[in-house]
Protein backbone atom coordinates (compact mmCIF):
# COMPACT_ATOMS: atom_id res chain seq x y z
CA UNK A 1 0.00 0.00 0.00
CA UNK A 2 1.28 3.46 -0.90
CA UNK A 3 2.01 5.95 1.87
CA UNK A 4 -1.02 8.07 2.88
CA UNK A 5 -1.83 11.38 1.25
CA UNK A 6 -5.10 12.20 3.04
CA UNK A 7 -6.60 11.60 6.49
CA UNK A 8 -8.73 8.73 5.16
CA UNK A 9 -5.63 7.13 3.65
CA UNK A 10 -3.75 7.64 6.93
CA UNK A 11 -6.43 5.91 9.03
CA UNK A 12 -6.44 2.90 6.70
CA UNK A 13 -2.65 2.86 6.47
CA UNK A 14 -2.05 2.99 10.23
CA UNK A 15 -4.64 0.30 10.98
CA UNK A 16 -2.02 -2.40 10.38
CA UNK A 17 0.56 -2.54 13.22
CA UNK A 18 3.16 -4.14 10.93
CA UNK A 19 2.80 -1.28 8.45
CA UNK A 20 3.23 1.26 11.28
CA UNK A 21 6.35 -0.54 12.48
CA UNK A 22 7.85 -0.72 8.98
CA UNK A 23 7.24 3.00 8.44
CA UNK A 24 8.93 4.02 11.69
CA UNK A 25 11.86 1.68 11.03
CA UNK A 26 12.42 3.27 7.59
CA UNK A 27 12.18 6.79 9.00
CA UNK A 28 14.40 6.13 12.02
CA UNK A 29 16.93 3.67 10.57
CA UNK A 30 17.13 4.26 6.80
CA UNK A 31 20.46 2.39 6.68
CA UNK A 32 19.35 -0.54 8.85
CA UNK A 33 18.26 -1.09 12.45
CA UNK A 34 20.91 -0.09 15.01
CA UNK A 35 20.99 -0.64 18.75
CA UNK A 36 20.08 2.64 20.57
CA UNK A 37 22.54 1.78 23.37
CA UNK A 38 25.74 0.84 21.53
CA UNK A 39 24.96 1.65 17.90
CA UNK A 40 25.67 -1.87 16.68
CA UNK A 41 23.75 -3.09 13.64
CA UNK A 42 24.30 -6.71 14.60
CA UNK A 43 20.78 -7.24 15.93
CA UNK A 44 18.08 -9.89 15.60
CA UNK A 45 14.33 -9.28 15.29
CA UNK A 46 11.91 -11.03 17.66
CA UNK A 47 8.76 -11.05 15.51
CA UNK A 48 6.41 -12.33 18.24
CA UNK A 49 7.08 -9.18 20.31
CA UNK A 50 8.05 -6.78 17.51
CA UNK A 51 11.33 -5.90 19.22
CA UNK A 52 15.03 -6.36 18.49
CA UNK A 53 17.88 -7.84 20.49
CA UNK A 54 21.43 -6.57 20.22
CA UNK A 55 24.05 -9.34 20.03
CA UNK A 56 26.63 -7.24 21.90
CA UNK A 57 27.00 -7.84 25.62
CA UNK A 58 25.59 -4.85 27.51
CA UNK A 59 22.56 -3.72 29.48
CA UNK A 60 19.27 -3.03 27.70
CA UNK A 61 20.04 -5.35 24.79
CA UNK A 62 16.37 -5.63 23.87
CA UNK A 63 14.72 -2.56 22.38
CA UNK A 64 11.68 -1.50 20.40
CA UNK A 65 11.28 1.20 17.79
CA UNK A 66 9.91 3.46 20.56
CA UNK A 67 13.12 3.49 22.61
CA UNK A 68 14.93 6.81 22.36
CA UNK A 69 11.90 8.63 20.92
CA UNK A 70 8.95 10.64 22.21
CA UNK A 71 7.03 7.33 22.24
CA UNK A 72 9.27 5.70 24.85
CA UNK A 73 7.45 4.13 27.83
CA UNK A 74 4.09 4.90 26.24
CA UNK A 75 1.48 2.12 26.32
CA UNK A 76 -0.20 3.67 23.27
CA UNK A 77 0.21 1.67 20.09
CA UNK A 78 1.93 3.19 17.06
CA UNK A 79 -1.33 3.42 15.11
CA UNK A 80 -2.70 5.91 17.65
CA UNK A 81 0.56 7.83 17.83
CA UNK A 82 0.89 8.18 14.07
CA UNK A 83 -2.76 9.16 13.66
CA UNK A 84 -2.32 11.82 16.36
CA UNK A 85 0.77 13.17 14.56
CA UNK A 86 -1.18 13.37 11.31
CA UNK A 87 -4.06 15.22 12.98
CA UNK A 88 -2.01 17.81 14.84
CA UNK A 89 0.45 18.55 12.03
CA UNK A 90 -2.29 19.10 9.46
CA UNK A 91 -4.85 21.01 11.56
CA UNK A 92 -4.92 24.60 10.29
CA UNK A 93 -5.78 26.18 13.65
CA UNK A 94 -4.57 23.44 15.97
CA UNK A 95 -6.60 20.65 17.51
CA UNK A 96 -7.79 20.30 21.10
CA UNK A 97 -6.74 17.39 23.29
CA UNK A 98 -10.45 16.74 23.89
CA UNK A 99 -10.93 16.19 20.16
CA UNK A 100 -7.87 13.94 19.94
CA UNK A 101 -9.17 11.95 22.91
CA UNK A 102 -12.52 11.38 21.18
CA UNK A 103 -10.91 10.48 17.85
CA UNK A 104 -8.43 8.00 19.33
CA UNK A 105 -10.56 6.57 22.14
CA UNK A 106 -8.17 7.61 24.92
CA UNK A 107 -8.56 9.83 27.96
CA UNK A 108 -8.16 13.58 27.63
CA UNK A 109 -5.21 13.45 30.01
CA UNK A 110 -3.44 10.91 27.78
CA UNK A 111 -4.22 12.94 24.65
CA UNK A 112 -2.87 16.11 26.29
CA UNK A 113 0.37 14.31 27.17
CA UNK A 114 0.65 12.87 23.66
CA UNK A 115 0.18 16.27 22.04
CA UNK A 116 2.91 17.90 24.09
CA UNK A 117 5.32 15.15 23.14
CA UNK A 118 4.40 15.62 19.48
CA UNK A 119 5.03 19.36 19.85
CA UNK A 120 8.50 18.46 21.12
CA UNK A 121 9.08 16.62 17.82
CA UNK A 122 7.88 19.74 15.96
CA UNK A 123 10.87 21.69 17.24
CA UNK A 124 12.89 21.23 14.05
CA UNK A 125 14.60 24.65 14.06
CA UNK A 126 18.05 24.65 12.47
CA UNK A 127 21.04 26.60 13.73
CA UNK A 128 21.43 28.72 10.58
CA UNK A 129 20.87 32.44 10.97
CA UNK A 130 18.25 34.50 9.15
CA UNK A 131 19.50 36.89 6.48
CA UNK A 132 18.25 39.26 3.79
CA UNK A 133 15.16 41.14 4.96
CA UNK A 134 14.11 40.26 8.52
CA UNK A 135 11.15 41.58 10.49
CA UNK A 136 11.40 41.66 14.27
CA UNK A 137 8.55 42.19 16.69
CA UNK A 138 7.27 41.13 20.09
CA UNK A 139 3.85 40.48 21.57
CA UNK A 140 2.20 39.43 24.80
CA UNK A 141 0.25 36.21 25.32
CA UNK A 142 -2.35 36.06 28.07
CA UNK A 143 -5.99 36.52 28.94
CA UNK A 144 -7.73 39.86 28.53
CA UNK A 145 -8.55 41.63 31.77
CA UNK A 146 -12.20 42.20 30.80
CA UNK A 147 -12.78 38.43 30.54
CA UNK A 148 -11.36 37.62 33.98
CA UNK A 149 -13.26 37.15 37.20
CA UNK A 150 -12.70 40.20 39.39
CA UNK A 151 -10.64 38.17 41.88
CA UNK A 152 -8.34 36.90 39.14
CA UNK A 153 -8.13 40.37 37.63
CA UNK A 154 -7.10 41.87 40.95
CA UNK A 155 -4.48 39.14 41.39
CA UNK A 156 -2.88 39.37 37.93
CA UNK A 157 -3.48 42.86 36.55
CA UNK A 158 -1.59 45.65 38.28
CA UNK A 159 -0.98 47.95 35.32
CA UNK A 160 -1.56 48.31 31.59
CA UNK A 161 -0.25 46.71 28.39
CA UNK A 162 1.47 43.40 28.98
CA UNK A 163 1.11 43.32 32.74
CA UNK A 164 0.34 39.77 33.85
CA UNK A 165 1.10 38.33 30.38
CA UNK A 166 4.03 36.45 28.85
CA UNK A 167 6.35 38.26 26.42
CA UNK A 168 7.15 36.50 23.14
CA UNK A 169 9.65 37.64 20.52
CA UNK A 170 9.41 36.74 16.85
CA UNK A 171 11.63 37.06 13.78
CA UNK A 172 10.39 36.62 10.21
CA UNK A 173 12.75 36.17 7.28
CA UNK A 174 11.01 37.39 4.15
CA UNK A 175 10.97 34.90 1.25
CA UNK A 176 13.43 32.57 2.99
CA UNK A 177 16.13 30.45 1.32
CA UNK A 178 15.58 29.77 -2.40
CA UNK A 179 12.63 32.20 -2.32
CA UNK A 180 10.34 29.44 -0.97
CA UNK A 181 8.28 31.60 1.37
CA UNK A 182 8.84 33.50 4.60
CA UNK A 183 9.77 31.60 7.73
CA UNK A 184 9.56 32.50 11.41
CA UNK A 185 11.31 31.78 14.70
CA UNK A 186 9.83 32.55 18.07
CA UNK A 187 10.97 32.55 21.66
CA UNK A 188 9.52 33.31 25.09
CA UNK A 189 11.55 36.20 26.55
CA UNK A 190 11.81 37.60 30.04
CA UNK A 191 11.11 41.22 29.04
CA UNK A 192 11.30 43.78 26.24
CA UNK A 193 14.50 45.46 27.38
CA UNK A 194 17.38 46.19 25.03
CA UNK A 195 19.66 43.63 26.60
CA UNK A 196 17.11 40.91 25.88
CA UNK A 197 15.75 41.81 22.43
CA UNK A 198 18.92 43.17 20.85
CA UNK A 199 20.90 40.13 21.99
CA UNK A 200 18.37 37.76 20.43
CA UNK A 201 18.54 39.60 17.10
CA UNK A 202 22.34 39.44 17.03
CA UNK A 203 22.31 35.72 17.80
CA UNK A 204 19.73 34.84 15.15
CA UNK A 205 20.32 37.29 12.27
CA UNK A 206 23.39 37.53 10.03
CA UNK A 207 25.28 40.82 10.28
CA UNK A 208 24.62 43.17 7.37
CA UNK A 209 21.00 42.05 6.91
CA UNK A 210 18.10 44.49 6.65
CA UNK A 211 16.18 44.49 9.92
CA UNK A 212 12.71 46.05 10.17
CA UNK A 213 11.27 46.89 13.60
CA UNK A 214 8.74 49.19 15.17
CA UNK A 215 9.82 52.27 17.14
CA UNK A 216 10.53 50.42 20.39
CA UNK A 217 13.72 51.94 21.84
CA UNK A 218 15.12 48.51 22.72
CA UNK A 219 16.08 48.11 19.04
CA UNK A 220 17.90 51.45 18.73
CA UNK A 221 21.41 49.98 18.87
CA UNK A 222 20.95 47.57 15.93
CA UNK A 223 22.20 50.07 13.33
CA UNK A 224 25.83 49.34 14.21
CA UNK A 225 25.57 45.83 12.74
CA UNK A 226 22.48 45.87 10.51
CA UNK A 227 20.64 48.04 8.01
CA UNK A 228 18.04 48.95 10.60
CA UNK A 229 14.82 50.57 9.39
CA UNK A 230 12.03 51.65 11.74
CA UNK A 231 8.29 52.04 11.21
CA UNK A 232 6.56 54.18 13.83
CA UNK A 233 3.06 52.80 14.24
CA UNK A 234 1.90 56.05 15.82
CA UNK A 235 2.30 57.64 12.38
CA UNK A 236 2.08 54.86 9.76
CA UNK A 237 2.05 51.09 9.29
CA UNK A 238 3.75 50.75 5.89
CA UNK A 239 6.42 52.79 4.14
CA UNK A 240 7.43 50.96 0.99
CA UNK A 241 9.10 47.74 2.12
CA UNK A 242 9.51 49.04 5.67
CA UNK A 243 6.88 47.31 7.81
CA UNK A 244 6.38 44.45 10.27
CA UNK A 245 3.11 43.20 8.78
CA UNK A 246 4.46 39.71 8.13
CA UNK A 247 5.34 38.90 11.74
CA UNK A 248 2.18 40.62 12.95
CA UNK A 249 0.18 38.34 10.67
CA UNK A 250 1.90 35.39 12.35
CA UNK A 251 0.91 36.76 15.78
CA UNK A 252 -2.73 36.82 14.66
CA UNK A 253 -2.53 33.17 13.55
CA UNK A 254 -0.90 32.18 16.84
CA UNK A 255 -3.47 33.97 18.99
CA UNK A 256 -6.34 32.60 16.92
CA UNK A 257 -5.13 29.06 17.62
CA UNK A 258 -4.60 29.72 21.33
CA UNK A 259 -7.86 31.55 21.96
CA UNK A 260 -10.02 29.60 19.52
CA UNK A 261 -8.71 26.06 20.04
CA UNK A 262 -6.64 25.76 23.21
CA UNK A 263 -8.45 28.48 25.20
CA UNK A 264 -6.02 28.33 28.12
CA UNK A 265 -2.25 27.96 27.82
CA UNK A 266 -0.04 28.07 30.88
CA UNK A 267 3.17 30.16 30.54
CA UNK A 268 5.14 27.05 31.56
CA UNK A 269 4.01 25.29 28.35
CA UNK A 270 3.83 28.25 25.98
CA UNK A 271 7.12 27.56 24.17
CA UNK A 272 5.78 24.24 22.87
CA UNK A 273 2.70 25.93 21.41
CA UNK A 274 5.09 28.39 19.75
CA UNK A 275 7.00 25.45 18.26
CA UNK A 276 3.73 24.02 16.94
CA UNK A 277 2.55 27.24 15.31
CA UNK A 278 6.01 28.05 13.92
CA UNK A 279 6.22 24.58 12.38
CA UNK A 280 2.75 24.97 10.88
CA UNK A 281 3.65 28.37 9.40
CA UNK A 282 7.03 27.31 8.05
CA UNK A 283 5.58 24.24 6.31
CA UNK A 284 2.43 25.92 5.00
CA UNK A 285 3.49 25.42 1.36
CA UNK A 286 4.05 21.67 1.75
CA UNK A 287 1.44 18.90 1.53
CA UNK A 288 -0.03 16.91 4.42
CA UNK A 289 2.15 13.86 3.85
CA UNK A 290 5.37 15.91 3.84
CA UNK A 291 4.46 17.68 7.08
CA UNK A 292 3.63 14.36 8.72
CA UNK A 293 6.91 12.77 7.61
CA UNK A 294 8.93 15.74 8.85
CA UNK A 295 7.48 15.40 12.36
CA UNK A 296 7.66 11.58 12.35
CA UNK A 297 11.39 11.87 11.57
CA UNK A 298 11.76 14.35 14.44
CA UNK A 299 10.57 11.98 17.18
CA UNK A 300 14.01 10.41 17.66
CA UNK A 301 16.41 11.68 20.32
CA UNK A 302 13.73 13.62 22.16
CA UNK A 303 12.14 12.66 25.45
CA UNK A 304 9.46 14.30 27.55
CA UNK A 305 8.24 12.60 30.73
CA UNK A 306 4.99 13.41 32.49
CA UNK A 307 6.92 14.69 35.51
CA UNK A 308 8.88 17.09 33.30
CA UNK A 309 5.71 18.20 31.56
CA UNK A 310 3.63 18.93 34.63
CA UNK A 311 6.29 20.07 37.08
CA UNK A 312 4.03 18.76 39.82
CA UNK A 313 0.89 20.35 38.33
CA UNK A 314 -2.30 18.31 38.05
CA UNK A 315 -4.32 20.53 35.71
CA UNK A 316 -4.56 19.52 32.06
CA UNK A 317 -5.86 22.33 29.82
CA UNK A 318 -6.86 21.71 26.19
Amino acid sequence: MNEPKTLVDAIRFFADPDVCLDMMVKLRWPNGVACPTCGSMDVSFISTRRIWKCKADHAKRQFSVKVGTIFEDSPMSLDKWLTAIWLITNAKNGVSSYEIARDLGVTQKSAWFMMHRIRTAMDTESSDKFSGKVEVDETFIGGKARFMHKDKRAEKIHGTGGMGKTAVMGLLERHGPDNDGSRVRTKVVADRRRGTLSTEVRQRVTAGSEVFTDALKSYNDLSDEYIHQVIDHAEEYVRGQVHTNGIENFWSLLKRAIKGTYVNVEPFHLFRYLDEESFRYNTRHTDDATRFTKVAKGVTGKRLTYAQLTGGAVTTPA
